[in-house]
């Protein structure tokens, strides 16, 4: 008898185990379209696949399959923002530039010399500057799971290396599709002309335009040292990228999925980031091993680029309001 117990136990066990995964098996199974200009090698890339996708296999169960578009294979950020809005596409690596687009509130990341370090900007981006800005987005159907970040913006071009102000006079140079970018370029002198990322290597090339202005983790990535020369560290604009989510997509996943992802991006953000600081640091010297030279802005030559952008402050007020200015300006203090 005691026996035959046994056996009856051993037989529940296993059809337990057999039901569960047939329930498992049977269950929808979701696919999450991720999409990015960036490269394979990029840090975004690397993060998804050390901490994201693992976490989302062993959490969600076989119930969500990714997949991933990079190196502009969809198109350029604008699209695949687009694509996010609709459906098509359930995440895009997007930058606030792009979503300027879209609204002009994202504008105000866009404002020169706003954050003094990588610090304070993660904490207003993870504070109540970066949640003011999110609640902007379900109006245009997106949702924002995280800041992650490409870091500070530099020059770099053909010409000379900018040592002042008075070197920008004249410069041709590529910019994202981000009016206050425009702005502060065109109040230093420079001629500014927004290019799509998938055509600047080719416009740089072609001298279309003399310069462009991006990360040096991106420029070294896109392998801009083929086509430009020199590298300026101004540090005009600290670029945040945000994990942007397709509210249509997101919508249909249930709720213990949800906090899947949820879970998964705030694990890819902070990895992201711990990638990106740690390639900041050898980029200069790869840039330098491919030929090209890099300077420093001394003190007080970035002192009068930094003077000269806070005019676009004041004039922001009008275009952005004045609830998420005094909220930017407010979180550029340092503790």
């Amino acid at each position: 008898m005691h026996k035959m117990r046994q056996t009856a136990l051993a037989l529940a066990v296993f059809f337990c185990v057999v039901l569960a995964a047939a329930g498992v098996a049977g269950a929808e199974q979701y696919v999450l379209k991720i999409g990015s200009i960036t490269n394979e090698t990029h840090p975004y890339y690397v993060a998804f696949q050390k901490v994201f996708v693992p976490y989302i296999e062993k959490e969600a169960q076989g119930r969500i399959k990714v997949e991933f578009y990079f190196n502009a294979q969809l198109g350029g950020d604008r699209e695949m923002v687009e694509m996010c809005q609709f459906g098509a596409l359930s995440m895009d690596c997007a930058t606030p530039s792009t979503l300027s687009g879209f609204d002009k509130r994202f504008q105000v990341l866009g404002l020169p010399y706003l954050f003094p370090d990588k610090a304070t900007a993660f904490k207003a981006l993870d504070g109540e500057l970066g949640k003011t800005l999110d609640s902007y987005l379900p109006a245009i159907n997106l949702y924002n799971l995280g800041y992650f970040e490409n870091g500070f913006r530099h020059v770099t071009n053909n010409k000379k290396p900018i040592h002042s102000i008075q070197d920008m006079e004249g410069l041709k140079i590529r910019t994202q599709e981000n009016p206050m970018h425009i702005s502060f370029f065109r109040s230093i002198g420079a001629n500014p002309t927004p290019i799509n990322w998938g055509e600047l290597y080719t416009a740089l090339q072609q001298k279309t335009v003399d310069a462009q202005e991006n990360p040096l983790v991106l420029i070294y990535e896109a392998k801009l040292y083929e086509v430009q020369k020199y590298v300026s560290l101004t540090g005009h604009v600290y670029e945040p990228t945000m994990l942007v989510t397709s509210k249509v997509w997101f919508d249909t996943l249930p709720e213990d999925l949800q906090k899947v992802v949820r879970e998964a991006a705030r694990l890819f953000c902070d990895e992201e980031r711990r990638l990106i600081d740690e390639e900041e640091k050898s980029a200069r010297a790869m840039l330098e091993e491919h030929g090209m030279q890099v300077n420093d802005l001394a003190p007080e030559q970035l002192a009068v680029f930094v003077e000269r952008s806070r005019k676009l402050y004041d004039d922001s007020r009008g275009l952005l309001g004045d609830e998420v200015v005094d909220l930017a300006i407010k979180a550029t203090k340092k503790d």
